[in-house]
């Protein structure tokens, strides 16, 4: 099978829920991705084949296509074709997998993987909450699926608390959990560890004043344990708070996905392989789990060790979630997410696929590395999982 490579992969930095990034239309905050990955890489855009776009809430100002209005307000021709794509949380990364397996089978050469997702201008369930508002339908789980399940709703926090239960987690060790992403990520930025994967964009002060947006705005370099402590939990009973989970977050990302041939006939310089690609799905209730037996599979079809890679990026959606991953698979904590998480950097949804493999190329070759992991939980109880090899 033919090989596929990361010649470039690039992120926006995070921008706070109204902070920065509010007035970017998520249109033109994902085009900005593309238009930086043409220029870094020295592509001749006319010759991307495809962009796969990756976006949760797709309605609004993320509706009619997300990935197609991606290209035309890029400075990519109208010949460039594109399509949406919604796996919830790793919708970019699903997208990062249809774009290397299109290079591998030898169907396209130049595909871009991206994700957008404006929680500001397109907040979080509103494709759910506005037709349950106008009064159109029931919602998207029919009364089938909720009586095989045994519940009235899917919910990620319920299914936080339950791993939170599951793994004997305190509140404490979510928490230090938390402080600890805080610490790496201010660590990370004050030296400079994000400036190669970071495509800068105007963004706005509190006043309205345009700034240059280079940094990562949920990062908390004064987060103690005491604060995070205070916080109200979600739940009344609970132990998921606002500080122990992912950060709402504006952002856009991508990745350049290109064949051998490709390298050759362009000139381009490889980042990384694709090693390995895959998908799991299991139980939609407890639903975050998922990346625990994804991995394992991983594994098993890569043929190599928990041991032999270097790097792992395990979405911070919820504490529990990667301390759980640690735990189950015996992990190295000093490999997971070194620069930090989506609990201080961000999640922009649809966009944190292509974000975390942004971090994760980068962290490997800045660290002489060879391996990494990527691995995330999606609604519905599913998981992907990405082995690349840093080059």
């Amino acid at each position: 099978m033919a090989e596929a490579y990361i010649v470039e992969a690039l992120r926006t930095a995070g921008g706070r829920r109204g902070g920065a990034l509010r007035e970017w239309h998520p249109a033109d905050l994902g085009a900005a991705v593309l238009d930086a990955l043409v220029v870094r890489s020295g592509i001749d855009p006319a010759a991307i084949e495809d962009v796969i776009a990756g976006c949760v809430s797709q309605v609004g100002e993320q509706s009619f296509h997300i990935g197609r209005n991606m290209v035309l307000a890029s400075d990519l021709p109208d010949s460039v074709p594109a399509v949406s794509i919604d796996r919830q949380c790793g919708s970019s990364q699903q997208a990062l997998h249809f774009a290397a397996q299109a290079v591998m089978s030898g169907t396209q050469d130049v595909v871009i993987a991206a994700g957008v997702e404006s929680m500001t201008r397109v907040p979080m369930g509103t494709p759910v909450i506005l037709p349950m508002q106008a009064g159109i339908g029931i919602g998207p789980w029919p009364q089938s699926i909720k009586g095989r399940y045994g519940v009235d709703q899917f919910s990620q926090f319920t299914g936080a608390e339950m791993m939170a239960q599951i793994y004997g987690f305190t509140r404490t060790e979510l928490d230090q959990f938390a402080l600890s992403s805080h610490r790496k990520a201010a660590a990370a930025a004050d030296n400079e560890a994000f400036e190669r994967e970071i495509v800068i964009v105007e963004g706005l002060d509190k006043e309205g004043k345009a700034r240059r947006h280079d940094r990562d705005e949920g990062i908390r370099a004064d987060a103690s344990l005491e604060a995070l402590g205070e916080l109200k939990t979600v739940a009344p009973d609970g132990m998921i708070t606002a500080g122990n989970a992912s950060q709402v977050c504006d952002g856009a990302s991508g990745v350049l996905v290109v064949s051998e041939a490709a390298l050759k006939r362009h000139g381009l310089t490889p980042l990384a392989r694709i090693d390995n690609l895959t998908v799991t799905a299991g139980d939609p209730v407890i639903m975050l789990q998922e990346p625990i037996p994804a991995t394992r599979r991983a594994l098993e079809r890569s043929g190599r060790k928990l041991n032999e890679i270097d790097l792992y990026e395990v979405n911070e959606a919820f504490a529990p979630v990667p301390l759980a991953w640690l735990n189950e698979l015996d992990a190295d904590p000093g490999r997971l997410n070194v620069n930090g998480g989506a609990i201080a950097l961000g999640h922009p949804l649809g966009a944190s696929g292509t974000k975390l493999m942004a971090t994760l190329v980068h962290a490997l070759r800045a660290r002489g590395k060879k391996y990494g992991l990527q691995t995330m939980c999606e609604g519905g109880g599913i998981a992907n999982v990405t082995i690349v090899e840093a080059l």
